[in-house]
């Protein structure tokens, strides 16, 4: 079994830990591969492999990174707490459970996946501070390396920066990169902070800003719009130019923004086609026509309307 050069490129987190930038996601209905987790590990370099609960094969998972051969010290691993598990009590155990069903002793990054909730009896908010309470123990007591939120939008995370102690290392939906500053509140924020759906076509930049001020690392998931950016003229016409894939050209375009990057595939050919983004750079004109292409279509859940 032969092992690739390290994806190496990282971005640093509020807490001093380095998040790799580009990360494989594991998804439910048919988004998960035994062979393609260990062919990204092993002969593409990829560390960093972003999965839930939700997705129901967090033991799937536990067994292709044992095959990899890859010691848990070199790799990064992202879970995300279901909003059926919210609550103090019963996030606390959901994270203890997920640790157990994948064989490890901490999470790198521990994300709650939704700003609602899908238990009753209280306010979302109320919910929402709550089960961050349990986060922020998670984290001291070591079970969770970084604790963050996904699909979490500004009045979200201001509410969670007023109820608690601990801000968000990462806000995954993903964004570009963090501010250094230190803050009176450390931030933990995201695949990968605050994990947000980000790709040409949804370019959240308020939301990116907020990040970039409050220190919270903006990840982003479905950086294809699920295919749908794949046939755009302007993608293609810089593709050529570039003669790279489609695909290529809006993950390097992802990650040159500072984004943690998180495509997901079951093929081979695909993951393979997508660890080559980092062979070249985009020219400033480039990134500038992908960037006028927001049209702010969602391709998956929407949080607006979330209180």
């Amino acid at each position: 079994m032969s092992l690739a050069p390290v994806l190496s490129s990282a971005v640093p987190l509020s807490n001093g830990l380095q998040i790799p930038i580009f990360g494989l996601g594991t998804s439910h209905m048919g988004g998960y591969s035994h062979d393609a987790i260990v062919y990204a590990l092993t002969e593409c370099g990829v560390r960093h492999i972003d999965t839930a609960k939700r997705y129901g094969c967090e033991g799937k998972l536990a067994k292709a990174i044992r095959e990899s051969g890859i010691p848990r010290s070199e790799l990064w691993l992202t879970n995300k707490l279901w909003p059926e598990d919210y609550g103090y009590t019963t996030a606390k155990k959901a994270c203890l459970d997920s640790c157990s069903q994948m064989g490890l002793q901490y999470f790198d990054l521990y994300l709650m996946h939704w700003p609602g909730s899908l238990r009753g009896g209280c306010s979302n908010r109320e919910m929402r501070a709550e089960t961050w309470r349990a986060l922020e123990e998670l984290y001291k007591e070591g079970v969770c390396r970084a604790i963050g939120v996904s699909n979490f939008l500004v009045h979200h995370l201001e509410q969670l920066q007023e109820d608690c102690s601990v801000v968000p290392h990462v806000n995954q939906r993903y964004c570009r990169g963090m501010c250094p500053r230190s803050l009176s509140k450390s931030l933990l924020c995201l695949d990968l902070g605050n994990q947000v759906e980000y790709h040409p076509f949804q370019q959240p930049n308020q939301l990116i800003d907020y990040c970039r001020h409050k220190g919270i690392v903006f990840g982003g998931y479905s950086p294809l719009a699920k295919g749908q950016v794949l046939s755009n003229p302007t993608v293609l016409q810089i593709a050529e130019k570039y003669k790279r894939t489609p695909a290529q050209i809006c993950i390097c375009w992802s990650i040159q923004n500072g984004v943690v990057t998180i495509p997901k595939s079951t093929k081979e050919k695909r993951i393979k086609e997508n660890c080559q983004a980092f062979e070249f750079q985009l020219e400033a004109a480039d990134m500038l026509a992908l960037g006028e292409l927001h049209d702010g279509r969602h391709v998956s859940w929407d949080p607006t309307d979330v209180e």
